[in-house]
């Protein structure tokens, strides 16, 4: 029946797109168009030869130039477009050359025109070009973060639930339902958004950054990790003549209203939590020099997590228990480099990034019977937490003669040090104890990277190697109190360390009707993490493989509004080092998170079918996808004999699917409004699995098929209120989920925003409100061997914010 239901939503769902005329995404406005013209006899280069081109249909003047001293022409800012390229020279038959400039290259080549004596007679050369518009291959959307006003001021994460085609989990981004999302920041992968697994987004000031890419569908060009896909962050930075820059500072309170009360007996949950967001930035250039830099803060204190939790056991045994996390947090970054333009044909790029993050925690944690008459345990602590990032970067990139045949090289160096102390008192009926862990880890990672770029008369050549090496020494150190619950032979040192070296090719076609893509990225990856010979349960591991990560594309364009697109990627989700750390965390006292070091890379196949169809007014895009994916990475709960601790471990639970829809209607309905629908529906499917934790001691879960499905729908509204004045309202809601273990529910909230330009359009003052209705909240039901548990989360979710920008 569920299967029918399936058929019947996904057919309905991806007839009624195709009902609407729209716009097609934002696509490369112009391309620059080179050649070389030759004497066809001499095969010598001809200097100072008239170039014209002219508009197919009525050969119309668009632009023209003379080829060089070494016979090269180059044309710029030419539009998508059919037209003729007329060359003629002084005692040669002129040529008329049809052309075709697509949406998929920045830089196409013509590469030699040769000319043939008055007395020789030249057939016509159909000569077929491309341009690269990324968004036109229907694999990326991008997003300006300007544009975003019901979240300015905040998180980039909180910039991001609004975007289409993201939702945002328990802290995590997702695409299509999953969150194996690898987050780039200017194309690479640094600490502060994690290598291959995501994290910090919550903290990162939103007013660092520029623009958001959601890239679905990844080229053989990407690192290979993220099955969902991946999110490019980039940073602002102006290249504009002289001195300019902007200045910006945000203010805003949450938590104003108490959704439930505190069990009893425990400190007061925050209310009325402030936040500060100031942000500078400016360059400056001159002659061959470009320099920049931003800084941006984000001071935040919050309600960021308040769970309430019903754990009932098979015994009949009920536990009532409370974690509330007051939270404050400071974030500090700042980005400096500069472009120093050697000559024409050589760039240098240096810059460095840094990072803060201060987090201090203060956690209640009360476990009281069934019905709240007897609290058995109070578990407080207070968390002391400091990351810093350092990152440096160097960039040579030398551009040939031919204009887009360029190659780049760069090595990027990241440190990123995590000092974190847990003090706990574990107040116990007849006493209370005091325990307390250290942990400090330090990461380092080298990348080298070579990438070439070769434009051709039909597409381009790209290709390249990575190489990375990447180390991570942790050292964990319990400090045990009164009748201790740490477990202080788990604790010690650690080492992580991942060697991956990887090449890559890409080629890319198109004619006026055909664009197609080949790519292959194969990469080997060795990964070793040694442990202390005296920790009690695991053991140094580690794993390698050499495995070739193909991606294929396949277009047709019916005509300029509509093209049809045929994707395949094959991709990897290796795990992270937090995901196979082997000390417990107890920031949680009862529900314990461990690593495992047996971990393993899960594999995905990814399809996918898309449809895009536009007009001057809007947009409307379909894609029909699926993957498959083996090894699915997922934390498993269970409980020893004797206990009622469980411990939440990461395991491979074997295969998963997820086969959907997702399409997004952008449509101007008038000079002040706009929306854009984004909706998603799919089948989620996890296999029946069988897993082994071995933490605190070996125990076996057994999980049977489960299957829903689910989906979710955004809805932004843009409204233009005047000249200098416009608003955002934004609602989503999200169905339920199933998770390997058990349900999520369903969700719901509502985002608004209004911005108005002053001083001439270079200030701006906004204010917002995210989850307006206060309605966000988290609940999970998660089923294990012997128990069975209720998870609702009241966090943080409503704020409201006013805020001004400047340029100059």
């Amino acid at each position: 029946m569920q299967k029918n239901h399936l058929t019947r939503a996904l057919t309905f769902f991806f007839s009624l797109t195709f009902l609407f005329v729209t716009q097609t995404y934002a696509q490369q406005k112009s391309v620059t168009l080179s050649g070389l013209v030759k004497d066809k006899a001499t095969k010598e280069n001809l200097p100072y030869v008239n170039v014209v081109l002219k508009a197919a249909k009525d050969s119309t003047f668009i632009t023209g130039t003379v080829t060089n001293e070494e016979g090269r022409f180059s044309l710029n800012s030419i539009p998508p477009e059919n037209y003729i390229l007329e060359t003629a020279y002084l005692g040669y038959t002129p040529q008329y050359t049809p052309l075709y400039v697509g949406n998929l290259s920045e830089f196409l080549d013509i590469a030699h025109i040769e000319l043939t004596p008055l007395s020789t007679t030249l057939t016509d050369v159909v000569v077929t070009v491309r341009q690269d518009d990324l968004s036109a291959k229907l694999d990326k959307k991008t997003f300006s973060i300007a544009d975003n006003i019901s979240q300015a001021g905040g998180s980039v994460l909180q910039s991001m639930q609004n975007l289409p085609g993201i939702t945002v989990q328990e802290g995590k981004v997702q695409l299509r339902g999953n969150d194996k999302v690898t987050v780039l920041i200017d194309g690479k992968q640094t600490a502060m958004t994690g290598f291959g697994s995501q994290t910090g987004l919550d903290n990162i000031p939103a007013s660092a950054i520029d623009k958001i890419e959601i890239i679905n569908n990844p080229s053989a060009k990407y690192d290979a990790n993220g099955n969902a896909g991946i999110i490019n962050i980039i940073m602002k930075k102006e290249k504009q003549e002289g001195f300019n820059g902007k200045i910006g500072f945000t203010g805003g309170l949450g938590s104003l209203w108490q959704r439930r009360s505190n069990l009893p007996g425990i400190r007061p949950q925050y209310q009325f939590t402030p936040k500060l967001n100031p942000s500078l930035s400016f360059n400056y250039r001159k002659n061959k020099i470009n320099v920049f830099f931003q800084a941006d803060n984000l001071y935040n204190q919050s309600l960021n997590k308040n769970e309430f939790v019903t754990r009932t056991y098979d015994d009949g045994s009920i536990i009532q228990q409370q974690t509330k996390r007051n939270r404050n947090t400071n974030y500090l970054t700042a980005k400096a480099g500069l472009d120093w333009y050697l000559n024409a044909r050589n760039t240098l790029t240096v810059s460095t990034m840094f990072g803060s993050e201060k987090i201090i925690d203060r956690g209640d944690e009360p476990f009281f019977n069934a019905d709240l008459s007897q609290r058995k345990r109070l578990w407080q602590f207070l968390e002391d937490e400091l990351k810093t990032t350092v990152m440096a970067t160097a960039v040579y990139q030398h551009k040939f003669k031919q204009p887009g045949h360029v190659v780049n090289a760069g090595i990027n160096y990241t440190f990123h040090r995590e000092n974190e102390q847990y003090f706990f008192d574990n107040i116990m009926p007849t006493y209370t104890g005091k325990d307390a862990f250290k942990l400090l880890s330090d990461e380092h990672v080298a990348d080298l990277n070579l990438d070439y770029i070769k434009p051709l008369a039909y597409g381009r050549l790209e290709g390249g190697f990575k190489f990375r090496y990447r180390t991570i020494p942790t050292n964990m150190l319990f400090i045990p109190g009164r009748n201790s619950p740490l477990d202080t032979n788990a604790g010690g040192w650690a080492k992580y360390t991942e060697t991956i070296p990887t090449v890559y090719g890409n080629y890319i076609f198109e004619n006026p009707k055909i664009e197609a893509e080949i790519g292959l990225r194969i990469e080997y990856v060795g990964l070793q993490y040694d442990v202390n010979p005296g920790h009690n349960t695991y053991k140094s591991d580690g794993y390698h493989y050499t495995q070739p990560f193909p991606n294929l594309r396949f277009a047709y364009k019916f005509d300029e509004h509509n093209r049809l697109s045929f994707f395949y990627n094959r991709r990897v989700d290796r795990p992270n080092e937090v995901d196979i750390r082997i000390f417990p965390k107890y920031d949680d006292a009862e529900i314990i998170k461990v690593g495992n070091p047996a971990l393993r890379p899960q594999f995905t196949n990814s399809l996918e079918l898309g449809y895009k169809n536009g007009s001057h007014d809007g947009y409307v895009y379909a894609a029909l996808y699926h993957r498959m994916a083996l090894g699915t990475i997922t934390r498993i709960a269970s409980t020893v004999p004797g206990s009622e601790l469980i411990y939440a471990i990461f395991q491979n639970a074997g295969k998963s699917y997820n086969t959907g829809i997702e399409a997004i209607w952008d449509q101007k309905i008038a000079k002040a409004y706009r929306f854009n629908l984004n909706a998603t529906v799919y089948r989620n499917q996890i296999d029946a699995f069988t897993v082994s934790n071995l933490y605190p001691v070996p125990n076996s879960f057994t999980a049977a098929q489960q299957e829903i499905i689910s989906g979710n729908v955004k809805l932004n509204n843009m409204f233009q209120l005047g000249k200098n004045l416009k608003a955002q309202l934004t609602a989503v809601y999200w169905a339920p989920d199933i998770i390997p273990q058990g349900k999520m529910y369903a969700r719901f909230s509502i985002d608004m925003g209004i911005q108005q330009q002053i001083q001439k359009g270079k200030g701006s003052i906004f204010i917002n409100a995210s989850d307006l209705l206060n309605t966000m909240v988290s609940k999970k039901r998660i089923y294990g061997n012997g128990f069975q548990y209720l998870s609702t989360d009241y966090y943080e979710t409503q704020v409201f914010r006013i805020g001004y920008n400047y340029k100059f």
